[in-house]
């Protein structure tokens, strides 16, 4: 399987890379074939709207969104990877979500299966809780397979992070595939 990997953290060393490294280890030992996407470090521009796309077409803008299409078009899975920023997904991240409109039928139409790695500092059982509604709400509306979220609660910090059971559910989510 080709699994694709949106790592929407600006923190190349931070909490969400250390259950992405491990999602990754595990998924890799199983014999999938990942590939990581730093969406933060990419030339990606917000959605203008304008619907030149016709919802199925090339974007007007020329960023880096056309490589992760074809990645994504190409792929068996997409993990979605962001540290909780006021209760959902980093903009980077989202901004290559709403880019999906551009081609919306055809990730629709690939019925990719799909799973979520997230961190937060906090550490109250409603943390996660509109993070998790939107991506629930993603999953459906594009079709995906949900096949599991890691939701780190406390890993405010990579030395919290490495202490918590999340790297090791990261491992087995990728390695459980």
């Amino acid at each position: 399987m080709k699994i694709i990997v949106l790592m929407g953290s600006p923190n190349r060393r931070g909490s969400t890379s250390i259950l992405v490294n491990e999602f990754v280890r595990g998924a890799e030992e199983s014999g999938h074939q990942t590939e990581v996407i730093d969406v933060c470090h990419a030339d990606i521009h917000p959605c203008t709207g304008c619907v030149r796309c016709g919802y199925e077409g090339p974007c007007v803008q020329k960023d880096d969104v056309e490589k992760i299409r074809a990645s994504l078009l190409s792929a068996d899975m997409v993990v979605f990877a962001t540290p909780l920023y006021y209760y959902g997904m980093s903009a980077q991240l989202k901004m290559v979500v709403d880019r999906f409109c551009a081609y919306n039928s055809s990730l629709n139409s690939r019925h990719l299966k799909s799973a979520l790695l997230t961190v937060a500092w906090n550490a109250d059982d409603w943390t996660f809780d509109a993070l998790e509604a939107h991506y629930k709400t993603l999953v459906r509306y594009i079709n995906f397979e949900d096949k599991g979220m890691v939701l780190g609660y406390g890993c405010g910090s990579p030395s919290m992070t490495k202490r918590s059971i999340c790297p090791a559910q990261a491992y087995q989510l990728g390695k459980n595939l």
